[in-house]
Parts: C-alpha cells; structure tokens; sequence
C-alpha cells in the first residue's frame, strides 16, 4: 500500500536512519578541519562529501568569514560559500563530473600548477596505512594529488568507514598528505598503523553540537 501523501516511506526513513550516524562523523570531522583555519589563508578544498561539510562549517564561522581564500575545483563547494563576501573563491576550470559536482581535466591542472595553498583539505573514498588515499576516479584522483602537492600542509578528510577500504585510483600516501582527520569511532589498531606509516591523526570527538 502507497505511503500517505507528504509522509516519507519507510524505506526512505530507514535509509535516512542509517545515514544520520555517517553524518554525524562527517559533521565533527568538518569542525575540526575548521578549526585549523586561520584568516588569511588560502585554503584548498577538494570535492566530495566530507569536504563539502568542511565548507559548510566554514560558512557558520563569524570569525573566519573574512580575508580567506578558497581554491576549489567543486562546484556545489563554490556555492556554498560564493556568498560570503568576506571568502574569495577561486574555482578550476574544467569539465564536471555530474556524480561528484567536480571540475576535472587539464584547465584544473593549468590553474592549480600556478598557484600554492597553505593547508589542502581532500576527501578520498578509501585509505589504508599501506596505500595511503584512493577515488573511485582516476581523473579525481590526479587533481586530489595534485592539490594536495601545491599545498604546505595537505589533509586527508575522510570518515572511519574508508579505512582499510581499497577504491580504484591512488591518490597518494605519506609523500603527499602530512595528516588525516577522522572521527573517534576509529579503531585503536588502525589509528596505530596510520601513525606508523606517518601520518598525524585527529580524532575529532562526535559529541560537540557545532558552533
């Protein structure tokens, strides 16, 4: 029997159900990647979700909302915060993937050669101490590099979930990315093997409300 109208099937409410704790990690890794965010800065950010909460958490930040530059080849990233006047957005060229609202292709390559950020924040579908970062996209994964090689400090943002996962395309490992945040849900064993391979890991806590 149909679902009265304006009322959310039940398989809509599991699926929102089951994704409410994802969010919520992503959520407290977005504050914590915030927070390493000072005003002047020239910030890249890469395309997928947990990146995406990273703009969105900087757009409730009063404090940060001026003299900030946002280099992103994200589309849906760009608008986002395109409405601050305070943040310059400087958005690649390119051709977008409509799965993940990012620009790829050689006029991202030519724009990001020509510039250097001081801190990268990049999500990645997968990671592992041994291979380092992965995308399902190999296209994505070339521009995920190389911002994070245009930047002093690059960061992997990505959810406990992706650990230990495999996706298609590397990214890169220790030689590019210097730190991961993710969320306390990690497991001890896999926090360890991360620190071994050299990386400095954050743990950013779930139970913080947001600002």
């Amino acid at each position: 029997m149909a679902e009265p109208p304006g009322v959310p099937s039940t398989t809509t409410c599991r699926c929102a159900t089951r994704k409410q704790p994802l969010q919520r990690r992503r959520a407290a890794i977005a504050r914590a990647a915030v927070d390493r965010i000072t005003p002047g800065s020239v910030i890249g950010l890469s395309g997928g979700t947990t990146t995406f909460m990273v703009a969105d958490a900087l757009s409730r930040r009063d404090d940060l909302l001026h003299d900030l530059t946002i280099v992103t080849n994200a589309v849906d990233i760009a608008n986002r915060l395109a409405i601050h006047p305070g943040i310059k957005v400087i958005v690649c060229g390119g051709v977008i993937n409509t799965s993940s609202f990012e620009l790829v292709g050689s006029f991202v390559d030519s724009v990001l050669r020509s510039i250097w950020l001081d801190l990268a924040f990049v999500g990645v579908h997968a990671i592992s101490a041994s291979a380092g970062g992965m995308t399902a996209n190999e296209d994505e994964a070339y521009v995920n590099r190389l911002m994070a090689e245009r930047a002093e400090r690059a960061i992997v943002v990505a959810d406990s979930s992706k650990y230990g996962r495999r996706s298609f395309a590397s990214v890169g490992g220790t030689e590019v990315f210097q730190a991961i945040i993710t969320d306390s849900q990690l497991e001890a064993v896999a926090a360890t093997e991360l620190v071994q391979a050299g990386y400095e890991i954050e743990l950013a806590p779930m139970h913080q409300e947001g600002r």
